[in-house]
């Protein structure tokens, strides 16, 4: 009965992680919570060091609502330590691996934490003078003599929906990355439906990104909600994952576009047995549609990709393994999100009309910490009932059915001899081309029209590289306005942690390519 209580509870409009969590341990003691590389925890053991951390950290000075620095590899540690900030009524802040030094300073002072908790590569890699924080612990070294007693609780908490949850940091490629803040009611928002719906407590769920990335969270926080397993896959690598999937019984997963691929190109693929696999999802970066369809072709289970941004606002979701005709397009927005489309004066476009994507629903960011200039630029008003939208950063269209088809990011538009063009036009046609494995277009300088479309190209093992016939047939294609002035091959695209394209990056490129012409 404890157990159907438990799940009943995750269908109740406002829930509490640290009770769920604790409720777990309790019902599901034996089971596997956690599992990494190093070995694994049962929810009674997950739940005893959630609060034995918690309750430590309380003693140590934490307050409501303050935050919990982490920086490390990710693991069963890693997510120890998140949950137990939150049930100590603390904020978790994982901060981004791949940041500078003094990016993941000025994080660490920005999120207000009293602790940080680094593991000691990353240590050892900064710097033992890195201490921007009153309290520093080693968490691979130190954690287990360092917390509370085994039996400890921590003082009760009992989160209001507004009490923050997290902060995510963004994955700005220059200056301090913005602190996005999601309360507790976000949270439960998000996940506690899917995990109702979705999961079951013989869930077993494989992560193969980091832990301070919101897209980590759409498969960690519902299958613990559902008091399943997270299996935990440090660094990604295709052979290791699919090794991984089938020894556990992988039944969801969260990967992101760029490691689809890999797997789709990993020779050894159908050598392992992936039937256990019940729901896939995808998110954080273009899903090209014939990558879907590969996908779907061959990999067993069905396919969900979600569109949306880590400050939320509209969500949108495709579920492609019902909609085949679909794939060209992120779906549909989720019940109880809304989405609008308007032209750069913040007019409403007409149907079909490409124009910049804005969306609200109740999973919104509280906003940005410390910044309430840059919170206020994210949102739109409605000068008719003053209701605030998030401005997605997308430039989108809606199709008769209400499926939103994407065109580009805002900032990635180009602007050539007045008229603007889409990157995503040209790619989708660079990749039409036998032996393109991935295409991207930028817009760089030109005296003669302001900006022109610059093409890369990873081509495929063993394909002829010709970039200028490949331009060729493309320009042949496209309209005159469209045209690529330059097409350059590259061994291999700059990314981010999580796979998104990093175009900053292939501007830093065009420039030394060009220069050396």
């Amino acid at each position: 009965m404890e157990q159907e209580a438990l799940s009943a509870a995750l269908g109740e409009p406002f829930g509490s992680f640290p009770a769920m969590i604790r409720g777990w341990g309790k019902v599901r003691g034996d089971a596997v919570a956690l599992r990494d590389a190093t070995g694994e925890l049962s929810w009674r053991e997950f739940a005893d060091q959630v609060e034995r951390v918690a309750a430590r950290l309380q003693s140590t000075g934490l307050q409501r609502g303050q935050s919990v620095a982490i920086l490390g590899n990710s693991g069963i540690a890693y997510a120890v330590l998140f949950l137990a900030a939150v049930r100590a009524g603390g904020v978790a802040a994982p901060l981004t691996t791949s940041a500078s030094t003094q990016q993941l300073a000025a994080m660490a002072k920005d999120s207000g934490a009293l602790h940080l908790f680094i593991d000691r590569a990353k240590l050892d890699e900064l710097g033992e003078e890195f201490m921007p924080v009153p309290q520093r612990i080693v968490f691979d070294e130190q954690l287990d003599g360092w917390m509370a007693a085994a039996g400890s609780e921590a003082s009760a908490f009992d989160p209001a929906p507004s009490d923050p949850f997290n902060i995510i940091y963004s994955s700005g490629t220059t200056g301090t990355p913005k602190g996005i803040v999601h309360s507790h009611a976000m949270r439960w928002f998000q996940f506690a439906a899917t995990a109702n719906a979705v999961y079951a407590p013989e869930a077993q769920a494989l992560t193969s990104t980091p832990l301070y990335s919101n897209t980590t969270m759409v498969a960690f926080l519902p299958a613990l909600l559902a008091g399943g397993c997270v299996t935990i896959i440090g660094k990604f690598s295709t052979l290791g994952w699919l090794e991984t999937a089938q020894r556990t019984g992988t039944t969801h997963t969260m990967l992101v576009p760029v490691q689809y691929k890999r797997l789709m190109e990993e020779p050894q693929f159908g050598a392992f047995d992936l039937s256990s696999l019940r729901l896939k999802y995808c998110t954080s970066a273009p899903f090209p549609a014939a990558l879907k369809a590969e996908v779907l072709e061959r990999m067993p289970g069905g396919l969900i990709e979600i569109y949306g941004m880590t400050e939320g606002g509209v969500t949108c979701l495709l579920y492609a393994h019902e909609f085949p005709d679909k794939l060209h397009t992120v779906g549909r927005p989720a019940p109880g999100h809304a989405l609008r489309v308007l032209d750069d004066q913040d007019q409403p476009v007409p149907a079909g009309t490409p124009g910049n994507l804005i969306g609200r629903s109740p999973a919104m960011m509280a906003g940005y910490k410390n910044r309430p200039g840059a919170t206020s630029e994210a949102m739109w008003t409605d000068p008719e009932d003053g209701s605030m939208w998030m401005r997605m950063g997308d430039i989108g269209r809606v199709d008769a059915d209400g499926f939103v088809e994407l065109v580009g990011r805002a900032k990635d538009v180009i602007i050539s001899g007045g008229f603007n063009i889409y990157p995503v036009d040209l790619e989708s046609e660079l990749l039409k081309e036998e032996g393109v494995a991935e295409a991207a277009v930028i817009g760089m300088p030109s005296e003669a029209w302001g900006e022109t479309p610059v093409g890369f190209v990873r081509l495929q093992p063993g394909a002829p590289a010709d970039p200028a016939a490949i331009m060729a047939k493309v320009n042949a294609r496209l309209g005159k306005t469209q045209r690529l002035s330059v097409l350059y091959a590259i061994d291999a695209m700059p990314r981010s942690h999580i796979g998104k394209l990093l175009k900053t990056e292939l501007r830093a490129i065009a420039e030394q390519l060009s220069a050396q012409v």
